[in-house]
């Protein structure tokens, strides 16, 4: 609601034509108990220069000239300027859900296109574009097999992003859905025997991430045919949209669930996000969300159109396959931008130079501290253990207006001090030769001291 500034004036015309002689006649009705006397505790008004000021104040605490090695299923890539100026288009901006086709053709046709492209990225034959995130699309992928198994129980890979898994701990708790986790090998996939030991006749499916937490690409076709094998689905999750441009895309998954946010959303303060869910053809009709469709009208002309709507908004709730209402298009036309700029060759060199980045803050962060999980192949992320405390690390190397990596002990303890890395095409050469520095005088350091104490225990 927009607000309104009133004059004395304003007030007291507006008291005159409603029969109130003040604002205290007003609210009369009100016991005097209950009414607030006196002015409220907030601050002076000010000025639209002060808040402009107050603003650009704010936005310097941001820290937008740090060099950034977070990554964790949030990724700082590049944004083509020309997507801001699209989606701040009116008819973008502020459209909402295009129930009404005569009038939404646009959107349509966007959340359309964007459909085509997920299929073409993932080897999929359908895809939605209104899940909230990567991990409530994964929550949805597996409640979508349960569905279509009538299978109850889920097995899960620990290297699944941990907020991912607790977000589907969250929605299977009342949806009668045993879930098992399995570990991960000394590579950093998932271990196949112990997969294979944990899939049972009750098991719906099994849920991996490719490239998973860790940033390791698992053997999903060898995962795939030990889950086929015994009549459970296998759902993919991808946090790390930008590795389709060259990872081979799970086409032995039965549904993928993937986060969409490296194409083009901006990274903020938890959001927003853009999930996406996509299948094969025969599961359409228990696929959650917003799925456009390809018409012609009454003159033989192509338009675009909601279909197969299987929202509770559209349906007897119990038949619904989900109650998940919002619109995520604006998001999904970010992502639609970004993809149509990059096209496929462009999209492919993205990632290449993100693996050509993650290659070579291995190599010289390994000179000096311990990279975990060799031996299988990784897109943009690596775990690197050091001697030193991650956090101690971490907050050196924000004195050099650089953030580190994250550090796993919340998540994996057994790692010890162990923090996962991200390298994107912004991680300059120039800055991961200077986190390798700093990685190498810490590890001097903590060998020193090392050593000093062997020496005061000895004597």
């Amino acid at each position: 609601m927009r607000y309104l500034p009133k004059s004395p004036a304003d007030r007291e015309a507006m008291l005159q034509a409603i029969g109130a002689r003040s604002i205290s006649d007003l609210f009369s009705p009100i016991p005097a108990e209950y009414r607030l006397e006196r002015d409220l505790k907030v601050p002076r008004q000010m000025a639209e220069s002060e808040i402009v000021d107050w603003f650009r104040e704010r936005s310097r605490e941001n820290g937008e000239s740090y060099a950034t090695f977070l990554g964790a299923g949030a990724y700082s890539h590049y944004r083509p300027v020309i997507i801001d100026s699209l989606i701040s288009r009116g008819e973008f901006l502020t459209a909402y859900t295009p129930y009404q086709a005569e009038v939404s053709q646009g959107t349509l046709q966007s959340i359309f296109e964007f459909q085509t492209m997920i299929c073409e990225l993932t080897g999929m034959e359908v895809a939605n574009a209104s899940m909230y995130d990567g991990s409530t699309a994964a929550a949805e992928a597996v409640m979508m097999a349960v569905r279509l198994t009538g299978r109850r129980s889920v097995v899960i890979a620990r290297s699944l992003h941990p907020e991912y898994r607790e977000v589907l701990e969250t929605y299977a708790f009342h949806q009668g859905m045993p879930l098992s986790t399995v570990p991960f090998s000394d590579i950093g996939r998932v271990d196949l025997k112990k997969l294979e030991a944990s899939i049972s006749a009750a098991t719906a499916c099994v849920l991996i991430q490719s490239p998973n937490f860790f940033g390791t690409i698992e053997d999903v076709a060898a995962v795939a045919d030990l889950a086929h094998k015994h009549g459970a689905m296998l759902v993919v999750s991808i946090a790390e949209a930008i590795s389709l441009g060259i990872v081979e895309p799970p086409r032995q998954a039965d549904i993928v669930a993937m986060e969409a946010q490296s194409f083009g959303v901006p990274v903020g303060f938890g959001g927003p996000f853009c999930g996406v869910i996509a299948t094969k053809e025969q599961y359409v009709r228990q696929m959650p969300g917003r799925l456009v469709g390809q018409t012609t009208d009454k003159n033989g002309k192509r338009g675009f159109v909601l279909t197969l709507a299987t929202r509770e908004q559209h349906i007897r709730r119990e038949k619904a396959t989900s109650n998940i209402c919002t619109n995520q298009a604006l998001m999904a036309l970010m992502a639609n931008i970004f993809m149509t700029v990059y096209g496929k060759v462009g999209l492919r060199e993205l990632a290449k130079q993100n693996l050509a980045e993650t290659s070579y803050a291995a190599a010289q962060f390994g000179k000096h501290a311990h990279v975990l999980f060799p031996g299988a192949p990784r897109f943009n992320e690596f775990v690197v253990q050091t001697s030193e405390d991650p956090y101690a690390i971490n907050d050196q190397l924000l004195e050099h207006r650089i953030v580190g990596g994250l550090p796993l002990k919340k998540f994996f303890p057994e790692l010890g001090n162990a923090s996962l890395w991200c390298c994107t095409e912004m991680s300059t050469r120039t800055v991961i030769d200077t986190v390798a520095e700093f990685m190498a005088e810490s590890e001097h350091t903590e060998k020193s001291a090392n050593v000093e104490t062997e020496e005061e225990v000895t004597r």
